[in-house]
């Protein structure tokens, strides 16, 4: 890609603490990308698929990328930010490239903040596109699991963490890669040290916007990928149905990662699905 040069990182001010942000693309439309467990804005282009993936929603947006606080280039924080810190995050990147209304592209557990973000500012919010998410975070795990249990789950990833594990079920068809292995390795331990890493885990946990998804009154997509590892369709479809109006699009096959497989066929569905037409 020798006529593309990666975005710069640039920084708005949340309060006192400093957002890393990315800004590809000029069109009329804005969309911000709400990241999942965890992100590093910069490293990410060295995944395959990833960079390709924004340049294609770029050609009909302006594309902002962002590193959750305490994570990736953003300023590290002593404990896990809330979801509406999180919030205040997001309008704080707004009001920097000066954005009135935007495209909110959640993936993962960034789902649920966006969410969030759309019930309490809808004047802010244009479209709502939710890839790979939940409501519960409760409903991802088995059933009658105990909390001991499940601390010991966390403390088995802590103990695991930068060694490229996530791969297994973020893009299980790589998992035998080893090259894209010691990739997603170097990733998680940029983006996240482990002891940052259990505290978001523990306040992940407590995830539940559930009584929030009636009152959601923007435009939504729901995506989700019937093979994905992490989330199972059932929470997407369940997802979608309390949405008032909301779409519901099951690809048969693909992984956790938006940048991974078929991706035309889901980012076609964006850009239809926000400007009606598909490029």
């Amino acid at each position: 890609m020798t006529d593309f040069v990666l975005p710069e990182t640039r920084y708005a001010l949340s309060g006192d603490v400093n957002i890393a942000y990315q800004v590809m693309g000029d069109g009329p439309i804005d969309i911000i990308g709400v990241p999942g467990l965890i992100s590093h804005i910069e490293f990410a282009h060295e995944f395959a698929g990833y960079t390709a993936s924004l340049r294609r929603l770029s050609k009909f947006a302006r594309v902002v990328t962002f590193d959750k606080r305490g994570q990736g280039l953003s300023d590290r924080i002593s404990g896990a930010p809330s979801l509406e810190e999180r919030m205040d995050d997001v309008r704080a990147i707004m009001d920097d490239i000066g954005s009135r209304r935007t495209v909110l592209f959640g993936f993962s557990e960034g789902c649920p903040m966006s969410i969030l973000f759309a019930a309490t500012y809808p004047e802010r919010v244009s479209h709502l596109v939710l890839y790979g998410g939940f409501a519960r975070s409760a409903d991802l795990r088995p059933p009658g699991l105990t909390p001991d249990a499940l601390k010991a789950r966390f403390a088995e990833r802590v103990r695991k963490w930068g060694n490229g594990d996530m791969m297994k079920i973020v893009a299980a068809s790589q998992a035998q890669d080893k090259e894209a292995v010691a990739l997603l390795a170097k990733f998680e331990r940029l983006a996240s040290s482990p002891g940052a890493l259990k505290t978001i885990l523990l306040l992940n946990s407590k995830i539940d916007v559930t009584s929030i998804l009636p009152t959601v009154q923007v435009p939504t997509l729901v995506l989700n990928r019937k093979t994905d590892a992490v989330v199972p369709v059932a929470l997407g479809s369940r997802m979608a149905a309390q949405i008032p109006g909301a779409r519901y699009i099951e690809y048969p096959s693909g992984d956790h990662g938006f940048w991974t497989g078929d991706t035309e066929s889901l980012l076609g569905d964006v850009e239809e699905f926000i400007t009606g037409l598909r490029g």
